[in-house]
């Protein structure tokens, strides 16, 4: 006779909190469900390690909380009764079961979280939803905190955070050092002949929900040897993860943030966005574990150093989620300068003669990564001075890392990076030409193109598209007082240089394929 619950409550493949308050005490009247479904795998091109990733790390959560002695039923992929989508599956498990009622964690992507208002509210059982208890802050937080205000500053958002929860704050009440933020300081390339500690690495075997995804003919990208998968999908491997990077990266962390390099493709960076998204550790773990290591050491670990990781967590994160949920969904519909052009071809191969873009794209189908510079100042800067619709730019980011989830890569992306929001996350657009990838990087020295050079075939196309956004973007960005010193220096240019400097990126957005 099949075991009736009163209960069932559902597990997201993000909700992955073994310290949530759902697991204090094992209730047989409950059933846990998480589920594999073809709407999660499709809605864009998955990178082939995320997806491994996510149903590793799901089916290891529910082999966990099982040998807890919590009920829990894991739909697969390939289940002959799985109908692909939460709700189905949802409306045949709660009649299967005699399910009397229905719980939920709140999702942290809008589209999941109609999903369920719609699912629940045509429900004849009684439902509830309960938070994720992972974040610092409440998803009207944010927008609570800038009620009234003119513009969204991170920066002031940031310190209150830091004040509420006492991160970094003396006991007068002012911030460490006196300062709020060490950015300055972390602009640092990286040196010659200066190796960076190894990443620490995994060996999962993923091939089983990699069959799965293969057998299903699910439409992925990227590269992935299924014997060794190299992410964390454990809690244990992610506090691993995480203490390795307090030891051995975060004393060079905060100088070396914004550096890039062909030989390295980790460098001092933590990696644990993908630990922390899927709930698999919480940010104020992550956050304290490193306190407490600057704590024990602060003669190896500059402040610089701290305050640089913990602005990540603390400020950007958070920070990111309070606009996404603040403004969708308008916000994925956003397009200020109404791009219309489609992402190149070699975005999705690597492909192309620029040695910067080679790089960065090869990196990210290798290894389903890349760090914030190289997304935000390579390929997002190309794809904004080359006027590409802000959909296929958050299509192709939300696919290709591993720690894509809508809250955190649109905001990013379609905010930070492509200027499509019109200035609500980022106060100016984050444009750069080769000087700034040349500083920051060794990707010029061995790169077709010159980077000194903004006219002629051999030029980069950096440095004329550059200055061809500015221009044709003129009447909506002049008045920006960060910009002032751009157009100043392009209304100083000489006339016949500013019109070749203009064919030259007309011919290059011609023939971005070939670039």
């Amino acid at each position: 006779m099949k075991k009736r619950y009163h209960t069932l409550r559902l597990i997201f493949g993000d909700q992955l909190n073994l310290k949530h308050s759902w697991f204090l005490k094992a209730d047989p009247s409950v059933l846990h469900v998480m589920m594999e479904v073809k709407t999660e795998t499709d809605y864009v091109w998955h990178h082939i390690q995320k997806a491994c990733a996510f149903f590793a790390a799901m089916e290891d959560f529910a082999e966990t909380i099982n040998s807890k002695g919590f009920d829990t039923l894991y739909l697969h992929l390939d289940h002959p009764e799985n109908k692909q989508s939460f709700s189905e599956n949802l409306s045949e498990l709660i009649k299967k079961y005699g399910i009397e009622a229905f719980h939920y964690q709140l999702p942290d992507e809008y589209r999941l979280d109609q999903e369920m208002n719609d699912f629940c509210h045509n429900l004849d059982i009684p439902w509830r939803s309960f938070d994720s208890e992972h974040f610092y802050t409440s998803r009207t937080e944010l927008a609570d905190f800038f009620s009234g205000k003119k513009e969204l500053i991170m920066e002031s958002f940031y310190r209150a955070m830091r004040v509420k929860h006492q991160i970094l704050i003396n006991d007068n009440h002012d911030p460490e050092a006196g300062k709020w933020n060490f950015d300055v300081e972390n602009r640092k390339k990286l040196p010659k002949n200066h190796k960076p500690n190894p990443p620490l690495l995994f060996d999962n075997d993923v091939r089983k929900p990699y069959d799965r995804i293969t057998k299903a003919k699910v439409k992925t990208i990227g590269h992935i040897e299924p014997e060794y998968l190299q992410w964390p999908i454990t809690r244990t491997q992610s506090l691993k993860l995480l203490h390795y990077f307090c030891e051995n990266c975060l004393p060079l962390f905060g100088t070396f943030q914004d550096a890039m390099h062909t030989d390295e493709w980790s460098l001092y960076h933590s990696r644990l966005s993908f630990s922390m998204n899927t709930k698999l550790i919480s940010p104020s773990e992550v956050v304290n574990t490193a306190l407490a290591t600057w704590e024990k050491d602060k003669r190896s670990i500059t402040l610089n150093q701290i305050e640089g990781f913990i602005r990540q967590i603390l400020g950007w994160r958070e920070y990111m989620r309070g606009i996404y949920w603040m403004k969708m969904p308008e916000f994925e519909t956003l397009n200020h300068f109404n791009y219309n052009r489609k992402l190149p071809s070699w975005y999705w191969t690597g492909e192309t003669k620029m040695n910067c873009l080679k790089h960065s794209i090869s990196q990210s189908l290798q290894y389903a990564y890349a760090h914030h510079i190289q997304r935000l100042m390579i390929t997002g800067n190309f794809a904004l001075l080359a006027g590409i619709n802000p959909d296929e730019v958050d299509f192709w980011y939300l696919g290709i890392y591993i720690d894509a989830i809508q809250w955190v890569e649109i905001t990013n992306t379609r905010g930070m990076s492509q200027y499509a929001d019109g200035g609500i996350v980022g106060s100016k657009p984050y444009t750069a030409s080769a000087n700034y990838i040349h500083k920051m990087s060794n990707y010029c020295e061995s790169c077709k193109y010159n980077r000194n050079d903004k006219v002629g075939e051999n030029a980069c196309p950096f440095n004329s598209l550059y200055w061809d956004f500015h221009d044709r973007h003129r009447e909506k960005l002049q008045h920006n007082h960060r910009l002032s010193m751009v157009y100043r220096l392009w209304d100083k240019m000489n006339p016949e240089l500013k019109s070749a400097v203009l064919q030259r990126a007309n011919d290059c957005l011609e023939n971005l394929d070939n670039l």
